[in-house]
């Protein structure tokens, strides 16, 4: 089975609408969201509205610890605001007087306000980061949100991975299409993006022909050749900037990376996405473009 991953140096480039284009193309059974900060592939891909728990198992995702505070033990002293480094800790009025309060979107977990605390009134506790699901009707889909302020969207992009390899290894055998593994990944060249990378047979990263556009795709090949896993590049919304179009190709050849397409810009992958639907599904020119770079993705995945 080949495992291909699609990225974008940027947000907004069309990563998304690829994949899941890509999905139906391939007809895919194993694929995955890894865009923990933003993830939106259910939202195209049919999944939006499956809560049956037959279908959709629901994880917690455990990060760091954070500190939590008894309010019955605070005796309102100060200490920990005084010895916060973060300024996650403060003090307020509860009735007659003080209590300190923290800040989850602020605390790093260092311990120091429970080892300073002189009633014990502090403890670290598990903190809930994120929630990780697998959708699994005949196809299996991973995804996962991380919860705002955390840093640990390394590690939830590994367990999304690792969640959907275990779900595909225990029902292999009634698997129609083993051929692919699809996995829409990250915008930029963060941790998530990292984790991503790791174990993919090909990547296939999403650019526009804009100035932004061409100084992020260069950055993320860049990260991505630490690994070694083979790369191609499409430019998408490639005639809105015609000139950058024909610099990232230059690029491209000169770099001795494989350049699989570009895609116009068309009115009805707006409206698709505005249908919660793949714009394979349409009759247009993005999609026949689309349908090529697909074509030419799978080639050098085979040659790979």
């Amino acid at each position: 089975m080949k495992k291909l991953l699609i990225l974008s140096g940027k947000g907004g480039t069309g990563k998304t609408t690829t994949a899941a284009a890509f999905i139906d193309f391939a007809k895919a059974d194993i694929f995955a969201d890894c865009d923990v900060d933003a993830p939106n592939l259910h939202l195209v891909t049919g999944f939006a509205d499956a809560t049956d728990e037959n279908h959709c198992i629901t994880n917690d995702f455990i990060g760091s610890k954070k500190a939590v505070i008894d309010a019955a033990k605070c005796t309102g002293c100060g200490k920990c605001v005084e010895h916060c480094k973060f300024d996650a800790v403060s003090l307020v009025q509860s009735g007659k007087k003080k209590r300190a309060v923290v800040n989850e979107m602020s605390c790093e977990g260092c311990k120091v306000c429970a080892l300073i605390c002189p009633a014990t009134a502090i403890s670290m506790q598990d903190d809930k980061a994120g929630i990780v699901k697998l959708y699994k009707n005949k196809k299996y889909f991973a995804t996962a949100e991380l919860k705002m302020g955390r840093g640990t969207s390394g590690k939830l992009v590994s367990l999304v991975k690792q969640t959907l390899h275990t779900a595909v290894e225990e029902h292999w055998d009634s698997l129609e299409n083993k051929e692919i593994e699809i996995i829409d990944g990250s915008p930029g060249i963060g941790c998530p993006v990292i984790s991503s990378v790791g174990g993919m047979d090909f990547v296939l990263v999403v650019t526009e022909p804009s100035l932004s556009g061409i100084s992020d795709m260069k950055r993320v090949l860049k990260t991505i050749q630490y690994f070694g896993v083979k790369t191609a590049v499409c430019v998408n919304k490639a005639d809105t900037c015609k000139e950058n179009t024909k610099t990232i190709k230059k690029y491209c050849r000169k770099n001795g990376i494989p350049f699989a397409g570009t895609i116009p810009y068309d009115q009805h992958v707006i409206e698709a996405v505005d249908n919660m639907g793949s714009i394979a599904g349409t009759e247009s020119r993005a999609r026949k473009a689309l349908l090529s770079v697909y074509k030419k993705v799978t080639k050098l995945m085979a040659a790979s």
